[in-house]
């Protein structure tokens, strides 16, 4: 594929250095058969190439004709020569980027897909940039490609409703499903096809009408978020508690901060599975505070105890140091 665009580009190389080849010949062989000047030779040899059918800006000798029959051939076939390979650099260009696009795609696994690049989906996609987590965006708006393309973005062209647009999209690999369309009929739509492709992905969905966060959990969504509600409730927060706000908000978005909250999930295979909160190494070695568990079932626990059992599939919602962090992502993963 590399190997064509430099073909292309020799090529068109070679057809531009041959025009400028032929102007420079037409020029020098007008001044030379016709005693003409630089400029009324230059302006001959444009007009005779380009075939505008002009007529001759003086009177041309027998030899002046025969010349200009052969630079009028000449010029034609390197003008089409050149136009062709431009042509096709810029199509081939086009073509080879949407190859490239759709094999990223395709090498995704495990990705978060964002339906929607307005307002929310730009903070969406800025969240997943700056957590370092792979993630696409599905828009059938082609200005906001141009701007997916422009923040190098990976993206998919397409109807986030339409089912052969999820499976490019790699929906059967992607953990995790994001839709703030524009409507809430096509937020609702396309999380059902979502769930219908992949019953495992993760949704969460956006919803404006106060009557359809019902209807989004019908169709799978897993979580719903009413923008008007989570901003005034937050509001309120920020009224009452500001400290505590600031203070989650500096833990989730800081990077400069050592301390970070993460959600962990124990694995089948982590020698966690089995032990108590209190005989792992998870606040002895690691300082690390485990400020709820969420199991399989759905049990919630807050503040859980040292003798709580840690189980597999558990998720650890825990505070400390980012470091310490990471070796508990290994600790929770590994044997």
């Amino acid at each position: 594929m590399i190997v064509d665009i430099q073909n292309l580009v020799h090529q068109l190389r070679r057809g531009i250095i041959l025009m400028v080849s032929i102007l420079v010949t037409g020029t020098l062989g007008y001044m030379y058969l016709e005693n003409w000047g630089l400029l009324d030779s230059l302006y001959m040899t444009v007009i005779s190439i380009t075939t505008t059918g002009f007529a001759e800006i003086n009177p041309i000798s027998p030899p002046g004709r025969i010349f200009t029959i052969f630079l009028i051939i000449t010029g034609v076939l390197s003008i089409a020569y050149t136009g062709g390979r431009t042509a096709q650099f810029f199509i081939e260009t086009e073509f080879f980027k949407g190859r490239r696009m759709l094999k990223k795609v395709e090498n995704l696994t495990g990705h978060y897909i964002v339906c929607g690049y307005g307002r929310m989906g730009k903070t969406i996609c800025d969240g997943l940039i700056e957590s370092n987590s792979p993630f696409l965006v599905i828009e059938n708006s082609e200005a906001k490609i141009e701007i997916l393309d422009s923040r190098n973005i990976l993206y998919v062209f397409g109807d986030a409703t339409s089912d052969e647009t999820l499976i490019k999209a790699g929906i059967e690999r992607a953990k995790g499903f994001v839709c703030v369309i524009r409507t809430d009929a096509e937020n609702v739509f396309a999380s059902l096809s979502a769930k219908e492709l992949n019953p495992e992905v993760y949704i969460v969905a956006r919803a404006i009408d106060e009557g359809t966060e019902a209807k989004l959990r019908k169709a799978g969504a897993d979580r719903v978020v009413k923008p008007y509600d989570l901003g005034g409730n937050r509001m309120v927060q920020l009224l009452l508690r500001p400290g505590v706000i600031d203070f989650i908000d500096g833990v989730a978005r800081d990077r400069d901060l050592q301390i970070g909250l993460e959600e962990i999930q124990v694995c089948k295979e982590s020698k966690l599975v089995g032990k108590t909160l209190m005989d792992s190494p998870i606040r002895k070695e690691l300082n690390i505070i485990v400020v709820a568990i969420s199991r399989v079932k759905g049990e919630f626990i807050y503040n859980p105890g040292g003798k709580e059992i840690v189980s597999q599939g558990d998720k650890l919602i825990a505070i400390g140091e980012k470091s310490s962090l990471t070796k508990l992502a290994e600790y929770c993963h590994n044997e």
